[in-house]
């Protein structure tokens, strides 16, 4: 089959390898027909080589076609239509029964003290081969799948595997009042669609902030009152307060995390340690790690006294700084995590109508096919042709 497969710090190639098999007589094989590229895949594309070998098959937002089943799958038949979470959750044990699928006591890495296995995403997370691909082997063939219908386009559901319940979960333990305020930090797929669920629950404003003209016009015509971080800088607080009373929103969703502006000294770390061999690069980052903390110190800033924050963009870094006095004297709650996507696609599945109230049908700024999967990564990366949001059609 054909996959995208990463080789190297912005390196990544289609490559044929072999076809999965069924392994487990839980298995299912998955022909796939769209799968998206994600922000979190641009941390494999740039910082995060020393824990990836070449060869591996990157992409966690897939969904397609039942192929093949093995033996003792009876939830799902060959034919049937599905999404694949990111999540790698066997759905039975203690934490998934908590709703807690991102934690699954099944896969959890405990040789590295993480928690699921993802698709597609690392030597951190399993090391799982992921689905951007023609083919894509999925365990726990009873209890993993996301059975959909067949009819509407792919676009109306492959956000499930990622984008919507991710969106959904910042929104969720962002706690917003009815009524209240929330600000969303970083306008891509996920600050996006937040902002969208968000305004749907009942928030009477939601206000944006990032630096890309496609994102923040895109944002501006579903009703985000939208600010450009060019033009307001670090005084991006004050505009949030003056918009607010002086008190700044009920809740921030940072939708940014370790991709964010304004840090030279902790973008220098990360590249320094994507340059050492892979042992050293990944003793590096794992004990001596920093993110750029501009959007959580930015979070705390805006949030109100009392206010929640509701962390949803990757950080990777070991010894991050927190501003803890500032945290404590605010009275800030902070809720963070992987989404656990299975818990939530009972509340989102019943959106995905013709009414399209979330605009998935068009979420999408680029489709195209997963030969194009190498320039798309670049374009995505440099924020170039108003890419926000590509899903590749094997």
């Amino acid at each position: 089959m054909r996959a995208l497969a990463w080789h190297g710090k912005r390196d990544v190639r289609i490559d044929t390898v072999p076809d999965p098999k069924i392994v487990d007589p839980a298995d299912i094989i998955v022909r796939i027909t769209s799968t998206g590229i994600c922000g979190s895949d641009l941390h494999l594309y740039e910082v995060l080589g020393p824990y990836l070998d070449p060869g591996d098959i990157l992409g966690h937002e897939p969904m397609g076609v039942v192929e093949e089943v093995g033996p003792e799958v009876t939830a799902v038949s060959v034919g049937d239509r599905v999404v694949v979470p990111f999540n790698v959750s066997c759905g039975t044990c203690w934490m998934c029964t908590q709703g807690l699928h991102s934690q699954c006591e099944t896969t959890q890495v405990t040789e590295r003290g993480m928690g699921a296995s993802l698709f597609g995403f690392s030597k951190l997370y399993g090391q799982v081969p992921g689905g951007q691909a023609e083919l894509l082997r999925v365990p726990f063939g009873n209890t993993l799948p996301i059975k959909v219908p067949h009819g509407p386009p792919d676009q109306r559901y492959v956000y499930l595997s990622d984008v919507l319940p991710t969106a959904w979960q910042s929104v969720a333990y962002a706690d917003i009042p009815q009524g209240g305020t929330v600000t969303v930090l970083g306008l891509g797929p996920i600050g996006d669609m937040a902002a969208r669920i968000a305004l749907r629950q009942g928030a009477s404003m939601v206000i944006g902030v990032d630096l890309v003209p496609e994102r923040l016009a895109r944002a501006r015509a579903r009703g985000v009152h939208t600010l450009d971080l060019k033009e307001h800088g670090k005084k991006v607080g004050e505009e949030i307060r003056s918009l607010t009373g002086g008190r700044g929103t009920d809740a921030v969703i940072d939708a940014v995390g370790m991709e964010a502006h304004g840090a030279p000294l902790a973008k220098a770390a990360q590249q320094f340690a994507g340059l050492l061999p892979d042992a050293l690069g990944e003793k590096m980052m794992g004990r001596a790690g920093v993110d750029s903390m501009a959007a959580l110190n930015t979070a705390v800033d805006v949030v109100r006294r009392g206010g929640t924050i509701s962390l949803i963009g990757v950080y990777g870094g070991a010894v991050d700084p927190m501003p803890m006095l500032t945290l404590f004297d605010k009275q800030i709650q902070l809720r963070m995590g992987q989404a656990n996507v299975k818990r939530w696609v009972p509340d989102i599945l019943p959106l995905l109508t013709d009414a399209d109230v979330l605009g998935v049908d068009d979420f999408a700024t680029h489709t195209l096919p997963l030969e194009e999967g190498p320039r798309a990564y670049k374009t995505f990366q440099a924020k170039e042709d108003g890419m926000i949001k590509t899903v590749l059609t094997p």
